[in-house]
């Protein structure tokens, strides 16, 4: 029998009866995991189409994924929700695309399965992964997600069934400017049947449009639906060119004698054959004879936005109409031909991506030989230009004549390597590798490759240092392949040979000299694919000396039977490989199968892993004897039996993954179905939650350090309320929105694997530990004289740094004697000596960690329910510099509650601006810097403090990537102005704080009577560039004010603001602040423009700083460029002394004044009273004296006694009528008169 353990040798038997014996019991191998998974899983699998928004709920329909817009078909459902969370003056849009999901299992109808999957509470999860765009100058660099749950739906078809007949789930496929790449991960909630995760691409095809019958044709050719087979039959097979993971259509060609290619937008889960509208025009030369003419395209090659075709010489290219990358008018209306007057050989890929664009490389013959057109693709505009810039390559190497037959380029060291051959007619031919500087025009010599193949004589691998004896085989080098991760470089021919420095090359001798490579497969995660003339296939680890067979071997005949005997759809017995490729590190076939005369072409899985175990299994067997038999067993070479990751850390910090989570609203009916309009607010929802991620990066953070804090921050309150009304069925539109449902996950856990890339940022560790469960018995004791006494495991791990000048790795062992296991704890750390400062996610220098288990390549595998997959060999891509997603933001709440907690008072303006508060000029303040968008602390915080107060540290946020100016280069102030940093400020002292907001840690703890600041060591450097008393009356300060304002060798009394910390630039223009500065005063000095405010009214005058932190070069803690510029505003200001003097006497003399002219007014006012009175009785006396004289002269006949009576009787009443206030004395005196 079969098993895992190593048993001792026996007698051999007959060498025929052995071989039988071992292929029937690989055959049993070979079935043995799937006759497992059967036994306890049913095979299902996720099925996942794109339906248009109108078309949901139709059977048998699947779309094309090239819509790019936004659609305003939602907004008008949600103003139905007058009694949910939602603002309903909110602009709610959707996208143009459902996700429909299924699944199947293996003889069972999909209807019935996802009917009983839904009774079950089978939900799926959908997780939607956009790729970073290339150009990073036009959209930001990030890592972002959105997990969403798939709603269930009846389909529209008529059904006789009370409930449901046929149902699917349904999510939104959403759309993110700047990326036309998208992952979707489809996995299981854990209930119903159990089904393996599965990854689709979904990626607009830029490359489609709607005709005048709205039917959906091609913009490159026209569209074919015949496959013949003669267009794949016995056709050789061809690589597959991209720029690696950015390229959303993939193009091949080769088709003998057609102007065909075949186009996929899905990784050739689904294919069109299309032939190129492309004029073949080609007029023969001097430098290109007409000979040889072809319809065949050779050289396909698919970028992000741009496809390239060569036709024997000419060169085309074809832009795709990408709204979301670029202007909708960048798109092509036809293939463009390039380089039209030069002769093109051959085209070669560029697979990576840098500086913001994408390249192509065209090789030449005739006049121009020995150059290379190197082409560059930025936004769907595409150049060429010539290189080397002033002489050819083989004038530089000294040769008259030379052809480049290969080129390779490295886009971080801008180097261009060149594989020359030399020597035409009877001489024989030499073959160089050159290297060539883009950046320096500088040219250099490498390498010489030998001119035979060595000798290896039986080794496994052999290094070349010309000593060494040689085959008469000659060397025939075809092409040369550089991993930028490990810095691994094969030159490859009929030969393979192996360099990390481009100096020392080895030979690897498994590879057999007949044989002769027609290209390379490559995963650039460890393993490569090679395929030679004669279509065979083989297998190679890098930094390992073996190369396997795959194609053709024993193993894979064995394979193919049982698939055959299976009637798999995936295999034939007649088949033609079109290409090999690697996707997500696996390895998939593209085959046309024949069976019974019906051609099919088909993606599938390589099974390197079984062929490997074939091969191990065939060539290493033991026999051994028990009782009276001969017992065959395998030899299980792998030094360990069980290989696992533990104390793996979270990985957000590390990987800069952004992850949202959305959740379809609640329906109000008991099935539970969702219907259009439901299924229309959810696309509606997570639009919005998108766009308010993308609207994120400002200069204020939120209370709360979260996009969702918006929607929710005005109905949060009445969470219980919406409960309330959801639960009793009473929401208007027949759906309930939660507001938990729409969230950013910040304590995503690892998935007990290493993740795919990490950013590593200045002095940053990564660390983790490998468990290894040894074989057998595999420890040993050591004792040395006068040492200890030590056990030492036959285990070991070895850990390969590709640039160990830039990152360093430090390996413990822990032996567990007693679970005969050791435990491996590996730290990887950034060295601080391979990376400037740098923007957000700008130019990253890529290597990598290599963790090999020693003796375990190709011959360690882990059983799964989805198959053997190798281990012992754990590659991780590492990218140095600051990391993306990284940016500042000014944490207003936090800056207020620190300046409420130093102060013991908080005092905000009179007009009370919620987005910005103000700040007492004479109080202490801390204006928090938050870098916003991660979960971890790493770039300098700073607080600030007044005068003679002890310093203290507050939270620190992160930022996401921002923008900064270029520099400019005269003075260092001029470089200053345009840099990025941090961002401190407070009106007598203060110091910022970073927090990393995207992943929601804040690092501020409370300590008994004491706020403190976790923070990181850094620099940086504060300047005031503008200001105004009013929000309408800010202007940028030029250069020269900025000088005179920040600069303490200011002489012209203009400073706004001072420190008492000594460190300054190197010219001593600036003070250069850190979290242990005793933080900055408020000077405003007499020629400062906050000096003699006026005040608007009768408050305290009021002032608006515009405030720009940064660090470059001045911070040796991060290699993060920061910038933060932000508005800081400040009341109370004190006025000039001239103009406080000038109040100050106005004030008195308006009081005095009022003084004097009170007393004088009380002095005054009884004689004022006096000379009224006078007044008046001299006016009552002259009209009683004409009022006598005329009642005289009328009446005639009274006596003069009766009438002076009379007379003084009516003065007397008169007197009285109009002052009664008359003393009595003065009455009589009068009448006695």
């Amino acid at each position: 029998m079969c098993g895992t353990a190593m048993f001792p040798a026996g007698p051999p038997w007959s060498r025929v009866r052995v071989l039988q014996v071992l292929w029937a019991l690989l055959a049993v191998l070979l079935a043995s995991w799937r006759l497992w998974a059967i036994k306890d899983f049913q095979e299902c699998t996720w099925q996942v189409v794109l339906n248009e928004f109108k078309r949901v709920g139709e059977s048998g329909v699947s779309d094309s994924f090239f819509e790019q817009e936004p659609v305003d078909t939602v907004s008008s459902l949600f103003h139905m929700l007058v009694d949910s969370p939602l603002n309903p003056s909110e602009k709610y849009l959707g996208f143009p695309y459902y996700l429909k999901i299924n699944y199947s299992c293996e003889e069972k109808p999909s209807e019935d399965l996802v009917r009983m999957g839904h009774l079950t509470g089978l939900k799926p999860l959908v997780l939607v992964t956009f790729q970073s765009p290339v150009n990073f100058y036009r959209w930001k660099i990030e890592q972002l997600q959105i997990q969403m749950e798939a709603a269930p739906f009846r389909s529209k078809e008529p059904c006789m069934a009370e409930e449901v007949c046929s149902m699917s789930w349904y999510t939104p496929m959403p759309i993110k400017n700047g990326s036309v790449v998208m992952r979707v991960d489809v996995s299981s909630n854990g209930l119903g049947s159990f089904i393996p995760d599965k990854r689709f691409q979904m990626n607009i095809n830029g490359f489609l449009k709607r005709d005048q019958d709205n039917n959906i044709q091609f913009t490159v050719g026209e569209k074919l639906f015949d496959l013949m087979p003669r267009y794949f039959v016995g056709v050789s097979s061809r690589p597959l060119w991209h720029t690696v993971d950015q390229s959303p259509v993939l193009i091949l060609g080769g088709i003998p004698n057609e102007k065909y290619v075949l186009m996929t937008d899905t990784s050739f889960k689904d294919f069109s054959l299309v032939e190129l509208s492309i004029d073949s025009c080609w007029v023969g030369s001097f430098y290109c004879p007409h000979s040889g003419f072809t319809a065949t395209i050779y050289d396909t090659i698919a970028t992000e936005s741009t496809l390239f075709i060569r036709q024997n010489q000419l060169v085309y290219y074809f832009t795709g109409t990408y709204t979301t990358l670029y202007e909708r008018n960048r798109g092509s209306g036809s293939w463009v031909r390039v380089l039209a007057s030069e002769c093109i050989k051959k085209l070669c890929p560029v697979y990576f991506h840098s500086n913001g664009s994408e390249y192509i490389m065209a090789l030449t013959m005739g006049k121009h030989e020995g150059y290379v057109y190197f082409g560059t693709i930025r936004d769907g505009q595409v150049s060429f230009e010539m290189l080397p810039r002033k002489w050819s390559v083989c004038e530089q190497i000294g040769v008259t004549t030379c052809s480049i037959i290969w080129s390779e380029y490295i886009a971080g060291e801008y180097t261009l390597l060149l594989l020359v051959e030399t020597g035409y007619g009877n001489a024989s031919k030499r073959f160089q590798v050159v290297s060539y500087n883009t950046a320096s025009d500088d040219l250099e010599l490498l390498y010489h490759i030998p001119e035979f193949i060595p000798e290896a004589r039986g080794l496994e691998f052999l290094m070349i240092l010309g000593t060494e004896s040689y085959t008469s085989t000659a060397m025939a080098p075809k092409g040369i392949f550089c991993n930028p991760y490990n810095n691994l470089i094969f030159i490859w021919g009929n030969f393979l040979l192996q360099s990390s420095n481009k100096e020392n090359f080895i030979y690897l001798a498994d590879f057999p000299k007949e044989l002769s490579i027609k290209y390379m497969a490559r995963s650039f995660r460890g393993a490569v694919a090679i395929v030679t003339e004669t279509e065979e296939i083989w297998y190679l680890l890098e930094g390992s000396y073996r190369v396997y067979q795959l194609f053709p071997s024993k193993g894979w005949q064995v394979h193919i039977s049982l698939q055959l005997m299976q009637q798999s759809s995936l295999y034939a017995s007649n088949e033609t490989m079109l290409t090999l490729f690697y996707e997500d590190s696996k390895l998939y076939q593209l085959v046309y199968l024949m069976n019974n005369q019906k051609g099919q072409l088909v993606k599938r899985l390589m099974p390197v892993e079984q062929l490997l175990m074939y091969q191990q299994h065939t060539s290493r067997y033991d026999l051994e004897r028990k009782g009276g038999y001969l017992m065959l067993s395998f030899i299980n070479f792998c030094p360990f039996s069980v290989m696992r990751l533990r104390s793996l850390p979270r990985p957000q910090r590390y990987t800069r993954q952004e992850r949202y989570r959305a959740r379809p609203p609640r329906v109000l009916e008991r099935s539970g179905f969702h219907n259009e309009n439901s299924l229309a607010i959810y696309q509606g929802l997570v639009y919005y939650l998108l766009w308010l991620h993308s609207v994120y990066d400002k200069p204020y953070a939120d209370p709360v350090h979260d996009p969702t804090w918006r929607w929710w921050e005005n109905n949060k309150q009445d969470q219980d309320y919406y409960f309330f009304l959801a639960s009793n069925w009473r929401s208007s539109g027949g759906v309930s929105v939660e507001m938990d449902s729409y969230e950013k996950i910040y304590n995503l856990e690892s998935a007990y694997e290493l993740p795919e890339r990490i950013f590593l940022d200045k002095g940053t560790e990564y660390s983790f530990a490998i468990f290894l469960s040894a074989q057998g018995h595999t420890f040993r004791t050591q004792t040395e004289l006068g040492a200890a006494f030590q056990l030492h495991s036959q285990v070991d791990v070895g850990v390969v740094l590709a640039d160990p000048a830039c990152i360093e790795a430090s390996v413990k062992q822990e032996v567990m004697i007693n679970r005969n296991s050791v435990l491996f704890s590996i730290t990887l750390k950034d060295k601080k000596l391979c990376y400037d400062q740098g923007i957000s996610g700008h130019h990253l220098m890529k290597t990598s960690m290599t963790v090999n288990v020693v003796g375990s390549s190709g011959l360690c595998f882990q059983e799964t329910h989805r198959g053997p997959r190798m281990q012992g060999n754990l590659m991780v891509p590492v990218f140095i510099g600051c990391p993306p997603g990284k940016r500042l933001a000014f944490d207003i709440t936090y800056t207020v509650e620190y300046s409420r907690l130093k102060n013991k008072h908080y005092f905000d303006c009179v007009h009370v601006n919620p987005e910005m508060p103000c700040f007492l000029f004479r109080d202490s303040v801390c204006p928090v810097p938050s870098p916003a968008q991660f979960t971890a602390l790493l770039p300098p915080p700073l607080c600030a403090l007044p005068p003679h107060s002890s310093p203290r540290r507050l939270p620190t946020l992160f930022p996401a990537a921002s923008h900064f100016p270029p520099s400019r280069s005269s003075a260092s102030r001029a470089k200053l102005i345009s840099s990025s940093g941090l961002n401190p400020l407070q009106p007598h002292s203060f110091l910022p704080l970073l927090l990393d907001s995207r992943f929601g840690d804040r690092r501020l703890r409370q300590f008994p009577g004491q706020s403190v600041c976790t923070s990181v060591p850094g620099s940086y450097v504060l300047l005031v560039v503008g200001g105004g008393p009013t929000m309408d009356s800010l202007k940028d300060y030029s250069e020269d004010e900025i000088y005179r304002f920040n600069s303490p060798l200011d002489k012209t009394n203009s400073l706004i603001w001072t420190t008492r910390t000594t460190r300054t630039t190197k010219d001593s223009a600036f003070h250069i602040m850190s979290h242990e500065s005793p933080g900055i005063e408020w000077l405003c000095l007499e020629n400062a423009p906050c000096y003699d405010s006026v005040p608007q009214g009768i408050f305290a005058p009021e002032f608006f700083f515009k405030v720009l932190v940064s660090n470059r070069g001045v911070d040796t803690s991060t290699y993060c460029n920061y910038q933060l510029t932000f508005l800081l505003h400040i009341h109370g200001l004190p006025l000039s002394p001239k103009r406080a003097l000038f109040i100050v006497m106005v004030s008195a003399s308006v009081f005095v004044g009022l003084v004097i002219f009170y007393i004088a007014f009380c002095l005054l006012w009884p004689l004022v009273v006096k000379g009224c009175t006078m007044i008046r009785w001299k006016i009552n006396d002259i009209i009683a004296s004409e009022s006598y004289y005329t009642y005289a002269s009328i009446s005639g006949i009274s006596s003069m006694p009766s009438l002076r009576h009379s007379r003084m009787g009516s003065m007397f009443s008169s007197r009285m009528t109009e002052d009664r206030a008359e003393p009595k004395e003065a009455v009589e005196r009068q009448l006695m008169t």
